[in-house]
């Protein structure tokens, strides 16, 4: 309610002015050409001061209004993100003062140096300090935003620690594939002409040994915390993109072309819900490139929980190899066919 009314004063205001401009017009015409330019140049640095104030009060209350429901409010999951939301706010603080000091300068400047008859102009055709000072200064400060985003960039898409578990990740349009390599930690081969969506989603080659405890899920991946996890990513189709927004990551899956990357959460589901105070929160994993029309749809799910859970979970999980050969599964009840009374019967008749 409140953010509604502070909008309609601002509108008034604007409503306000503009009125004054126009009825300010009509009398400068009636006084003559040069007295209605210097009228309308007093109207115009008014109005530039005007805007400058409304625009920061603006900026004020819709960070007010508006932060507090962003992610970045809730904080990063990982800590790589962390790093990323330590690198976003240094390019803010940066790239906010630059925005201040220019633009209360530029209004400032309209409004103080507007037009009067008993002021000369001030010109000078060259200044070699002036022109170092506004190349040197930005040169600097892009320099140190590249040199934070480098390293950062190498961090996450370098190797992680010998313990972190790996995950391939496989988009398609439109949802996810989730492979786990088994007990022997190596994933098997794939070749893409063994895909079969029913049984072998990613076309995992049966007769590699390593393949046989492969793990194959969709739409919801597990992940523990306090966890390096690698991801190897990959697509079945067009290119994709995997966002991460949580842990503030993202990656191109491209077809034939495996990419990586890492990051460890810092918090599990359960935990995060009672940060945000949202008992339906979810990780979520999204595609964040335009890949079909379903595009809006393509949603899965991580779950991040603690190192029991996750073992009792694994220890459930069947290998996709005996999906697509159930008779070779160890485990399955064999079915037992009863024989047929009736035809017994008849047969001793005979």
């Amino acid at each position: 309610m409140s953010l509604i009314l502070s909008v309609t004063i601002i509108v008034f205001i604007f409503v306000v002015i503009f009125q004054i401009a126009k009825a300010s017009e009509y009398v400068s015409i009636l006084k003559g050409e040069e007295a209605s330019r210097q009228q309308n140049n007093k109207i115009n640095g008014f109005l530039m001061v005007a805007f400058l104030v409304l625009g920061f009060i603006g900026i004020y209350v819709c960070n007010k209004a508006y932060y507090g429901k962003t992610q970045l409010a809730q904080g990063a999951a990982s800590i790589q993100g962390e790093k990323v939301d330590q690198m976003l706010f240094v390019t803010l603080i940066i790239t906010g003062i630059v925005f201040v000091i220019t633009q209360v300068l530029l209004f400032w400047f309209a409004y103080k140096y507007q037009e009067d008859k008993n002021r000369k102009v001030f010109f000078f055709a060259h200044s070699t300090k002036l022109e170092l000072i506004w190349t040197a200064i930005p040169a600097i400060a892009l320099t140190v935003l590249v040199v934070f985003g480098l390293r950062n960039w190498f961090f996450f898409t370098g190797e992680p620690p010998k313990n972190a578990m790996v995950i391939e990740v496989t988009g398609k349009q439109f949802g996810w594939i989730f492979r786990y390599p088994g007990k022997d930690a190596v994933f098997g081969k794939k070749y893409y002409k063994n895909i079969d969506p029913a049984t072998n989603s990613v076309g995992i080659v049966w007769d590699d040994t390593y393949s046989k405890d492969d793990i194959l899920l969709e739409q919801t991946m597990y992940v523990v915390k306090g966890k390096p996890v690698k991801l190897i990513l990959g697509s079945r189709d067009v290119i994709h993109d995997v966002g991460l927004t949580h842990f503030r990551l993202k990656m191109d899956a491209v077809p034939g072309i495996p990419t990586t990357m890492w990051f460890t959460p810092i918090y599990t589901t359960k935990e995060m819900r009672e940060r945000t105070g949202n008992p339906n929160f979810s990780y979520e994993i999204s595609c964040d490139q335009m890949c079909g029309n379903g595009h809006y749809s393509m949603k899965g799910i991580i779950e991040v929980v603690d190192q029991e859970e996750y073992d009792l979970w694994m220890a459930k999980q069947k290998p996709q190899y005996f999906t697509a050969f159930p008779e070779k599964d160890p485990t399955a009840v064999p079915v037992v066919v009863k024989a047929d009374s009736t035809a017994k019967a008849t047969a001793s008749k005979m």
